[in-house]
């Protein structure tokens, strides 16, 4: 006998977890499709060489070699194979092309709260514009599906990845060791400052320009005392003053977008992880259940032309469905069996399936969802225990006085009412109880 188990860091997961899951996916669907993205779809498998360069530590990409000897991986985000995806189609794409990706990724990653091996990502992004317009459409997204989710202690710091580049010119730091401060900068909030500017001396930063470097990524204040004093401090350094210019271009966006002030913020400390971002970076942080982070990503306008001759800009952000998922776990407390049935109804014996039949297919052609129980020698409680136990929350009960009367008897599992309706009321009334919960 073979052992059941899966795999560290990947899950099944049963009905009632689908179900919320499917939800979240769908309540962001339709943010995504309001704002006017379109979906599509990429293989989960890749040339290895199509991921690789992409990422911090390659060792988190699943690589392996397929029976025909290929070099493949699993595709470790949803961005790098879109920008695959645009280079291969872009004569059949109209630019700005603005897309939408709703599936898994793998990472070889260490597993821990929130964080998984196998999870979903649900990815909006704009190919063909450098304008800050489409910085601010993907970041009112962000926001719009995170709260549709009701999910309402959260901001969203923005930084740019120049302005970055550019404190590590100021820090003294060689091109090519660029990247060493902005990792470490990224840390703050896991090591603190103390932690932060240790590893930067260990770069070959200065102790001195060290803890100038940490002053200025934490120092607070509202978004215009900051430019101020980031603008100060960088004064001449190359890629600041255009790093800021365009941070206050997608701040003005947003608020001529509508989208409250209160969402976000400026933050010269967020760096984001992958490689490949050039400017604008943006990063949600939940506030109340200590998740980490629920969504991010900026712009990547370097990453197309590593498949294309034609350079095209692109950005978008990436929201992570799992620590989602968690925060609503955790908001109802892990209680509540759910299902998608409305309406369970009961079989009262062999002779009678017929009528339970019809009654079923009647409720789902009204546009109820309907059952019909499968085991019809089992009595009426054993059916209303089997309604309770999958959370369905209503069932009906037709015997054959009620078929020879022309009623339904209509039970509320959760309360155990009862009452009788005519037949043909019976699919208005459980739409109505359903829509209001």
């Amino acid at each position: 006998m073979i052992t059941p188990r899966v795999l560290r860091g990947m899950r099944d997961f049963l009905p009632a977890q689908m179900i919320v899951r499917q939800q979240v996916i769908a309540t962001i669907r339709a943010v995504f499709e309001r704002h006017g993205f379109e979906p599509i779809e990429t293989p989960v498998l890749e040339y290895f060489e199509t991921l690789t360069g992409s990422i911090d530590d390659e060792k988190l990409i699943y690589h392996f070699e397929d029976h025909g000897g290929r070099d493949i991986g699993l595709r470790f985000d949803l961005t790098v194979p879109l920008a695959r995806f645009v280079a291969q189609h872009q004569n059949e794409l109209t630019f700005p092309f603005k897309r939408y990706h709703i599936a898994p990724v793998w990472r070889a990653d260490r597993p821990q709260r929130g964080r998984f091996r196998e999870f979903w990502q649900c990815d909006a992004d704009i190919v063909g514009s450098s304008s800050m317009l489409a910085d601010a459409d993907v970041v009112s997204v962000m926001i719009e599906s995170l709260e549709a989710l009701d999910i309402n202690e959260f901001t969203v710091r923005i930084n740019h990845r120049k302005l970055l580049e550019a404190v590590g010119r100021y820090a003294g730091v060689d091109e090519e060791r660029a990247g060493s401060v902005y990792r470490a900068v990224d840390k703050l909030d896991k090591i603190g400052p103390a932690g932060v500017e240790a590893e930067l001396v260990e770069h070959g930063v200065t102790p001195e320009s060290a803890t100038r470097i940490v002053e200025l990524v934490r120092a607070s204040g509202s978004a215009d005392e900051q430019f101020a004093r980031a603008s100060a401090a960088l004064d001449g350094i190359a890629g600041a003053e255009e790093a800021l210019g365009e941070l206050s271009q997608l701040f003005d966006a947003l608020a001529a977008s509508n989208v409250p002030s209160n969402r976000y913020r400026f933050d010269l400390s967020l760096a984001r992880g992958m490689g490949y971002y050039t400017g604008p970076v943006y990063e949600a942080s939940d506030e109340e259940f200590n998740m980490g982070s629920l969504a991010g990503a900026g712009r990547y306008d370097g990453l197309v032309g590593r498949f294309s001759r034609q350079e095209l800009p692109a950005t978008g952000i990436s929201l992570g469905i799992e620590r989602i998922f968690e925060i609503i776990q955790e908001r109802q407390g892990g209680s509540g069996a759910a299902s998608v049935s409305q309406l369970l109804v009961t079989v009262f014996n062999d002779e009678q399936s017929a009528d339970s039949l019809r009654l079923a297919a009647e409720m789902r052609d009204a546009g109820v969802r309907a059952e019909t129980y499968l085991e019809p020698r089992r009595g009426l409680g054993r059916q209303f225990a089997y309604a309770e136990a999958r959370g369905i929350p209503y069932a009906a009960v037709l015997g054959p006085d009620e078929v020879e009367r022309g009623v339904v008897g209509l039970k509320d599992i959760r309360t155990q009412e009862q009452v009788e309706l005519a037949r043909g009321e019976l699919p208005a009334e459980v739409q109505r109880l359903t829509s209001n919960g």
